[in-house]
């Protein structure tokens, strides 16, 4: 009997867990497909605000791959070098043990990691906001700070610890400012010392304006919500210094702070330049069908390929979760089609719009090009996720009921430690210093 050819996807994000999960079905067990993630979970990126937030529970943004890859074999571990010539695949696993497989098929779709720049003190200060990890870190953060503002005397430290710098006001950074600022007035309003202690929200980027990928009408809207609700928007400003006691910006001015987010943008892991193939600014170049020029049994997709935009020639596509997603299908379909099984087509996706969550009753989208703010956008945003999610969207669901009807739980559980999720972490799903 011969024996299934291996396909073996790498990473679990939109995706790789689009591809395991599009190529099962189409498979139905006709070849062995592996994927290989250091966690048993997809996660829900675009709700992880949410979830530092306090508003979901972050069991509920991370999607149980046993549940929603059936036929997938996944291998709980983080690959370490592909050897493309012997078409063999290192990895660690979750207990330190060395793996070896080969493949006849490889998906490389690892995604990204926090993108870092040269600042002084960015990488000891600073914390990023990509994985569940980061979250839950955040959230028990700003709660924290909250608590220690309480509890001093000194009017300095009060200050400090009440103000929060956010830089880069792109999608991740606009909401987790939109929705940090909600909690941070929740948890004074529980302490009656703060009554008079204003809460000091900054938000911070190079860019001419926030949301700078996306319409201008979605970055008006924002701007303007966040701006009559408080949040400071600094334009065309960036971080010079961190320090223990806060933070330069780069027009001179010093901002006392315990609290610097890192949300400036992501860069490819770094597992693809390691690869020894050709690349573009960090990401794998492939063709039009998503394979490898040289490799036709490597494909890549999502934030680790670099795809020729056929939407905008020559461009390649955004590191977005919506071209990653669409992609992982195409990839799925394609390697079906290596195998006689439909027709290999190229990629090309025209955007659908982008929702922006703002926290509480506000949003931005703007669905097939129709600009909404307020809460029919709140309605559309959430109507979206509740559509993209791939499981789960009953316990999401009920988390947004609860939140609307009941008093937000402020309460820091420490599970996670600021030096369990240094910025310049290559591995964001499995914290430092945490047990495996």
């Amino acid at each position: 009997m011969a024996q299934r050819q291996r396909v073996v996807i790498v990473g679990g994000g939109f995706a790789g867990f689009t591809t395991a999960r599009t190529l099962s079905k189409i498979a139905k067990g006709a070849v062995e497909i592996v994927l290989i993630n250091p966690t048993d979970y997809f996660l829900y990126l675009p709700l992880l605000p949410e979830v530092a937030a306090g508003i979901l529970d972050p069991r509920k943004v991370a999607i149980p791959l046993v549940d929603n890859c059936p036929g997938v074999r996944h291998l709980l571990a983080t690959v370490d070098k592909v050897d493309v010539e012997a078409r063999r695949v290192e990895c660690t696993d979750a207990e330190g043990n060395h793996r070896e497989l080969g493949y006849d098929r490889l998906v490389i779709a690892v995604g990204s990691v926090n993108k870092l720049l040269p600042v002084p003190g960015v990488v000891e200060h600073a914390h990023g906001f990509r994985s569940l990890a980061e979250a839950l870190y955040l959230r028990d953060h700003l709660i924290r700070q909250i608590e220690l503002a309480d509890a001093s005397d000194d009017p300095e430290e009060r200050r400090a610890r009440c103000t929060f710098v956010v830089v880069g006001a792109g999608y991740t950074g606009t909401e987790v400012a939109a929705q940090g600022q909600l909690l941070t007035l929740n948890a004074r309003k529980k302490r009656s010392g703060l009554r008079d202690q204003p809460i000091r929200w900054i938000l911070a980027d190079l860019a001419p304006r926030i949301l700078p990928e996306l319409d201008q009408r979605l970055s008006r809207t924002a701007h303007r919500t966040l701006s009559e609700r408080g949040v400071e928007i600094r334009t065309g400003t960036s971080v010079a210094e961190a320090t223990a006691e806060g933070v330069k910006l780069s027009d001179g001015e010093f901002v006392a702070t315990r609290s610097l987010i890192w949300c400036v943008g992501v860069r490819p892991d770094p597992l693809v330049e390691s690869l020894g193939l050709p690349t573009e600014r960090g990401r794998l170049l492939v063709d039009e069908f998503l394979r490898v020029p040289g490799h036709p049994e490597i494909y890549a997709c999502g934030d680790a390929a670099a795809v020729p935009d056929l939407a905008r020639p020559g461009q390649y596509t955004a590191m977005t979760a919506q071209h990653a997603g669409r992609q992982g299908k195409r990839a799925a379909r394609n390697i079906a089609a290596s195998y006689g099984h439909g027709q290999l087509l190229p990629y090309k996706h025209s955007d659908l719009g982008f929702v922006v969550d703002l926290g509480g009753l506000d949003a931005a989208a703007n669905p097939l090009g129709v600009p909404l703010s307020g809460l029919p956008a709140k309605v559309v945003t959430r109507g979206y996720h509740l559509l993209a999610v791939p499981g789960g969207r009953a316990r999401i669901a009920g988390n947004w009921l609860l939140d609307t009807l009941l008093p937000r739980q402020t309460v820091q559980l420490d599970l996670v430690r600021g030096s369990a999720v240094p910025l310049d972490s290559e591995t964001l799903e499995r914290p430092h210093g945490l047990s495996r």
